[in-house]
């Protein structure tokens, strides 16, 4: 797609004042796919120079927002992590070609606050936060589920920038259970659930999302029964939070997140405790 009301493209690093029109520019799969009238300015951030993954002193894991789903794949494959897989399982989530893979970024994912955003999906289950810079260089950190407030709308305010995603040491440790539907074979996700038992405590994390506007992250201190995780999610999301789009009516995407939950559930309780 050529952006034709863009008149100029800048180098993020020179940290020029912003201005109205102004877009940051990562990977641009998505600013490149459509038309974009109201951009008139690109802040490129392709060389800033951010590692890609980094560890923390505390174990904590630090995804840059230029993270490509290419690097990110690549990484996952090594890591010495239980909830590993899980990150392979929401890359192929994308079902995007290895052009897409190759400059798609996890910030731009995050940012385009689309239900079935894979990395949302992701940060989300893995109770990741959100580490945002203004204009004036400070920076404040919030959870993935409060960062996303509906589809396609997010918190960031004029000029932000989504500068990183942590992952905490105790739910890279998690073991996870993960499952996805779409209404055609390679078709976008309609729904999309995964849990997260934590080995410290046993406790059970339940992330529903692409079924709903936004991702909704249920925790349960004990193994809840099949009734007490219906009943929670169906307390948590409001019928109109349930997406609607070409991709899946509300109530077909109700089902499938419900079915996929008790799945869920089950694979990840002892069967003492089902």
């Amino acid at each position: 797609m050529d952006l034709n009301t863009v008149l100029d493209v800048r180098d993020a690093r020179h940290r020029e004042p912003w201005r109205p029109g102004d877009a940051w520019l990562g990977g641009g799969t998505y600013l490149f796919s459509e038309p974009q009238p109201h951009v008139r300015r690109l802040v490129d951030l392709s060389r800033m120079g951010w590692p890609p993954l980094s560890w923390q002193p505390d174990g904590s894991l630090d995804i840059a927002a230029t993270c490509t789903i290419t690097e990110l794949s690549r990484f996952a494959r090594t890591l010495p992590a239980a909830a590993a897989p899980l990150f392979e399982q929401c890359c192929r989530a994308f079902l995007a070609s290895f052009k897409i893979w190759n400059m798609a970024t996890v910030g731009g994912n995050l940012c385009n606050g689309l239900p079935a955003g894979p990395m949302i999906s992701l940060t989300a289950a893995l109770d990741g936060t959100v580490l945002l810079q203004g204009q004036d260089g400070a920076t404040r950190r919030l959870p993935v589920t409060g960062f996303i407030t509906g589809a396609g709308t997010k918190v960031l305010r004029d000029g932000e920038l989504l500068r990183s995603v942590r992952l905490p040491a105790r739910a890279l440790a998690c073991r996870t259970a993960f499952r996805q539907a779409s209404l055609h074979g390679l078709g976008r996700s309609g729904s999309l659930v995964i849990g997260a038992v934590d080995p410290a405590d046993g406790s059970l994390a339940v992330t529903v999302s692409a079924a709903t506007t936004r991702p909704f992250r249920l925790w349960f201190p004990l193994a809840p029964t099949a009734a007490e995780l219906r009943a929670a999610i169906d307390g948590a999301v409001r019928p109109d939070e349930w997406f609607d789009d070409i991709h899946g009516l509300p109530a077909w995407r109700r089902h499938m997140a419900l079915l996929q939950a008790e799945e869920i559930r089950r694979e990840l309780t002892p069967e003492e405790h089902r």
